[in-house]
């Protein structure tokens, strides 16, 4: 590896990280801004349902996006573009406190419609980093990054409450996204499909991404099976901060302190995630993941105290993060690099469809089925759904990956 591959790759961590804990300092603040404004669980709901629609609709162009351009002049352009929405957000919140709600709503989707276009980015750039051995190495490292940040961003945002209002994390958060921006500038376009970009060859690089997609056994039990974990996983999310601080009437330091303990976990993943690789197949990973994660939202759903919500809570991301390994390595391992973001817009779009329906069932039965026993029953269903789908979802990519590579040996005879 090249003095400068190893720069390349130090860049594009920095800017992965920096990215993430400001949505993290975002996703601290604004949480517990809105239930404090409206004290409704409902809002929540809706105010996480309205953060992630927009990203539905962005995805497929997003990957067209990121195929036409390389991936890391998208990410500076888009991940500056956050810090701006960020910095019109708190410009509006201290301009109007009364329209605080309806503000942060509104910065929500736009963040969430930016968000595509980054996450495009950084799957097109992973395997111009990496070949081989080292993809679920690096697909690791993404993975752990993201989950470490859960640590960085709620703890800034800790230390900035004790000196200045919760509202003023948005621009701290802004900041950051500016950071993050400028760590791609030097990364390399990478592998780029020519466009005129006109109406009539945008629609037909659409249709070639859904019907890749679909001709793809693989990747279509992957992401059913991703949306019924995400479904589950995004209700807990969606009302975590009415959970802790309703519930369990815990103070907000402990919804700081449940991600700080997250993301310290995810430091430690790590140096740990590398040293499984070398003795556990990322299946197996995966497998593990998937298990560690129902039997931990089980215990959310049943918890009755913060002592058990907490450590369930904090094991189930881990296993999230173990899941995910498999899944961005697998995933990546059955597509051709030239049509990566054309696939993978439409993969995430049915990944993500699971979040605003998320929002809504916790807005819908948040004053008649509590947002507790929702999770629980979601977890019974994950448990059975996942115990049918993963051994089914690791045999496909099992025959996929071998057939790809018996192409590739043959077309390298030839």
């Amino acid at each position: 590896m090249t003095k400068g591959s190893v720069l390349h790759q130090r860049l594009f961590a920095c800017g992965v990280l920096l990215g993430i804990v400001a949505e993290q300092m975002v996703l601290f603040a604004v949480p517990l801004l809105i239930f404090q404004d409206t004290e409704e669980v409902s809002a929540l709901g809706f105010a996480y349902a309205i953060e992630w629609l927009p990203a539905l609709l962005a995805y497929p162009f997003a990957g067209l996006l990121a195929d036409r351009d390389g991936g890391s002049r998208l990410f500076s352009v888009v991940t500056a573009g956050r810090g701006v929405v960020l910095t019109g957000a708190l410009i509006g919140c201290l301009a109007a406190p009364s329209l605080l709600t309806p503000i942060l709503m509104t910065s929500g989707a736009l963040l969430s419609l930016l968000m595509a276009p980054v996450r495009m980015s950084v799957e097109k750039v992973v395997p111009q980093l990496a070949k081989g051995t080292e993809l679920a190495k690096i697909q690791g490292l993404v993975q752990s990054m993201e989950v470490s940040a859960m640590a960085v961003g709620p703890a800034l945002a800790m230390l900035g409450v004790a000196f200045i209002d919760k509202v003023w994390l948005l621009g701290g958060a802004a900041a950051i996204f500016f950071a993050g921006a400028a760590c791609w500038l030097p990364l390399p376009r990478g592998l780029r499909s020519p466009s005129s970009g006109g109406a009539r060859e945008t629609l037909a690089e659409l249709r070639l991404g859904w019907s890749l997609l679909a001709g793809s056994r693989p990747l279509v039990l992957l992401a059913s099976l991703n949306f019924s974990i995400n479904l589950v996983f995004a209700t807990v999310l969606a009302a975590n901060a009415a959970l802790v601080t309703g519930v369990f009437h815990a103070p907000e330091s402990s919804f700081a302190l449940l991600n700080i303990c997250i993301g310290v976990l995810g430091i430690v993943n790590l140096l740990v995630i590398p040293l499984l690789l070398r003795r556990v197949d990322v299946r197996m990973l995966g497998v593990f993941g998937l298990a560690l994660l129902c039997a931990c939202l089980l215990l959310i759903g049943f918890a009755n105290s913060m002592l058990l919500y907490a450590p369930a809570f904090v094991a189930a991301m881990v296993g999230v993060t173990y899941f995910n390994v498999f899944n961005r390595t697998q995933r990546i391992k059955v597509l051709p690099e030239e049509h990566l973001g054309k696939v993978m817009g439409p993969f995430y779009l049915l990944n993500m469809l699971a979040l605003p329906i998320a929002g809504l069932l916790v807005a819908g039965s948040g004053n008649d089925v509590s947002p507790q026993r929702l999770v629980l029953v979601l977890a019974i269903a994950l448990t059975g759904f996942g115990a049918i789908m993963l051994p089914l979802t690791v045999r496909a990519f099992g025959l996929a990956i071998a057939a790809r590579e018996e192409t590739l040996v043959g077309a390298t005879a030839e």
